[in-house]
């Protein structure tokens, strides 16, 4: 995949990071097994419609967001998943469903769910579902400035 605006920030930013390529992957849970790493440490960008805006709330891959919660926690708005069609098009250096954790990036509001904020490191798709992204959450947290919320549980 051709140098996109994460790698871009990254560089830029002078963060430490490791990019590895792995066997295609959908699922937060395919991306940890490929990288031999627990769901915990997977960032996995679930895009919402928050009263109608896009935002981005960043869970551990081994959770699930709780759309009461969040609603809750975002002031008692209407959120549920967005759509493809509502994203697909802001993320236009990605692939569907491979979109970075970096809603910054894009121009869209980004909260961090407290149990992925408390991890050393995250891993993370970079734009495409063959290469991640390993970086301290630290970093992360200091170039994204997300609002962290607690706003996930287990999955079922």
């Amino acid at each position: 995949m051709a140098v996109n605006r994460l790698h871009e920030l990254l560089d830029a930013e002078g963060v430490a990071y490791e990019v590895t390529t792995h066997p295609y992957a959908v699922t937060a849970d395919e991306v940890a097994a490929s990288e031999g790493v627990s769901g915990h440490e997977v960032a996995k960008p679930v895009l919402v419609s928050v009263s109608g805006e896009l935002a981005m709330i960043v869970i551990a891959g081994s959770e699930r967001l709780d759309l009461q919660r969040a609603s809750e926690v975002l002031g008692n708005n209407e959120v549920r998943l967005a759509t493809e069609d509502e994203f697909a098009a802001v993320f236009d250096d990605s692939e569907v469903g491979g979109e970075p954790p970096f809603g910054n990036l894009y121009g869209i509001p980004t909260f961090l769910d407290e149990d992925l904020r408390a991890r050393p490191r995250m891993v993370c798709r970079d734009g495409s579902h063959t290469q991640t992204v390993t970086i301290a959450v630290a970093d992360y947290v200091r170039l994204v400035q997300p609002e962290i919320v607690d706003v996930a549980m287990a999955s079922a």
